[in-house]
Formats: C-alpha cells, structure tokens, sequence
C-alpha cells in the first residue's frame, strides 16, 4: 500500500523493534497488505534473517504468528548479499508505511496529506465543541485532539500505538497544554465507561470493522452527544461513504486544499 509518506531509505529495518502487537499480527497475516504475497514473503524473509533480534521480537510479542516468522526465515533465499538485504528491508518498510512512519511521528504533520493539507476549521463547523468533554478515538500524533482542546473542558486521546502517545504526551507538557489526557485504547474495545463523552471523534480510524466499531463508540457517547468523522484532507478524492449514510450519519463535504472531494460525518445519540 503507497501513500507516498515516507521513503523508506531513510529508516532502519530495527524501526519495527517500535510496532505494537496489533500491527505486527495485521503485518505478517497480510503480507503487508502487497498483492503479489511470494515477493512480500522473500523479501520479508531476507530481512528477518539478517536482523534476528526484529524475528525475536515478533515471535515474543505475538506468539501465534511464530510459526508464519519461522516459515519466512526458513523459506528465504540463502547466501544474499548485504545490498539485496537493504533491499529487502526497504521493501518490507515500504509495505508498511503507514507503520512506518508512526516511528516517527515528529515528522508526521509534513509528510502526510491528511495533517499538512488540512485546517481545524473544518472540525470546529461540525460541532460547538466549547465546554465539552470529548473523546478522539485512533488520536495519531493528535491532530483532532490538539485542535479541540483549544475549545473542549477536557480531551481524552485514545491511542494504540505507543510512539504517539509519547508524542501527544511531550507535545502537550512542551505547550503547555493541561486539558488533554492521553491513554491506550483501540476500537472496538476503548477502556472508558458507557455515556462517558460528550464528544466521540475520529478520523481515518472506522472502517476496519465498522457495526463494531460505530457500536462502542456509541457506547462511550452521551445521549444528545455526538459522534463525529472528520478526515484530513487528501490528495485523493475521499468520497461519500454510504454505509455512514446508512446509519444516520449526516455528510458535510467539502473541496479540499489539494482540490479534491473530502466528505466529513456527524450523528447525534438518542439513548
């Protein structure tokens, strides 16, 4: 999968030794989300072979892929040189931008269309967000959180990828910031009680498994509260989602700043 976020040139296969336990099992059961799996699956392979102590980690961290790690390594060609290693660790990086860049989240707001294209005046027309206690769900390296508690009493990021927290937790102690609390979390199981949130935001997060997702969400939120999607801007069309649509989400659309279609979700709880 490419987003053109990173290159991958730039950072140490031994950036994976930084992954969550949730991103190494979607990692290897999905070959990196690349077609062609038998190149995914070499290239992986070199690279675990020639940096044992990133196979170790994975096979501690997630036992139940050990035997898929241990095929890859066996499986690898053998007697390659360190050229097609950093290849390999190149194209295995890449496979996994997304992931990747997460190791650096200090350079997130540069490189990724969604944050460096977008204004948080499109978050604030959605809803009044003065006084509110509120909820980003999927928070990243706070680009929701840190625009609404410039208005809301408190934000709460829940974030299941550990270099973001740090990130959310040092930006907010570097600035001064006292109204945002940062704790792991990842849908469909967020460690809040139920009718907790006035606000219940998030954005490029729903979608993986969404009446799940959509359900807890529901859950933290306060009846007459709001759950809110408010994407980044793209340079590609993000387009309207009928299966928001479908469960009472309002859609508010606008051109972006790369020119492009972004479509925006809003739904009041009635409990």
């Amino acid at each position: 999968m490419s987003f053109n976020w990173i290159n991958p040139n730039d950072y140490s296969f031994n950036s994976m030794l930084l992954f969550e336990r949730f991103q190494i099992r979607i990692m290897i059961n999905s070959n990196g989300w690349w077609n062609d799996k038998a190149e995914w699956n070499r290239n992986m392979g070199i690279a675990l072979c020639a940096n044992p102590a990133v196979a170790w980690y994975f096979t501690k961290l997630c036992p139940d892929i050990a035997q898929i790690v241990s095929e890859l390594i066996e499986n690898a060609p053998k007697n390659v040189n360190s050229e097609q290693i950093r290849e390999a660790e190149v194209f295995a990086l890449q496979s996994v931008e997304d992931f990747t860049i997460y190791t650096t989240p200090e350079i997130m707001a540069e490189k990724c269309d969604f944050m460096r294209g977008w204004n948080k005046e499109h978050l604030f027309s959605l809803i009044d967000f003065s006084d509110k206690t509120v909820l980003d769900v999927g928070a990243g390296s706070g680009r929701l959180t840190f625009a609404a508690a410039e208005k809301a009493a408190w934000v709460y990021a829940s974030e299941p990828v550990g270099s973001l927290r740090e990130f959310m937790r040092e930006k907010a102690i570097n600035e001064g910031i006292k109204n945002v609390r940062v704790l792991d979390g990842l849908l469909p199981h967020l460690p809040f009680p139920d009718d907790t949130f006035d606000i219940v935001m998030s954005g490029h997060v729903v979608g993986g498994d969404f009446d799940a997702e959509i359900a807890e969400m529901t859950r933290v939120c306060k009846s007459e509260g709001w759950l809110i999607d408010c994407v980044g801007d793209s340079e590609c069309d993000i387009s309207s989602n009928p299966k928001m649509i479908s469960c009472g989400f309002e859609e508010i659309s606008y051109t972006g700043s790369f020119g492009k279609l972004v479509c925006n979700y809003r739904k009041q709880i009635k409990k």
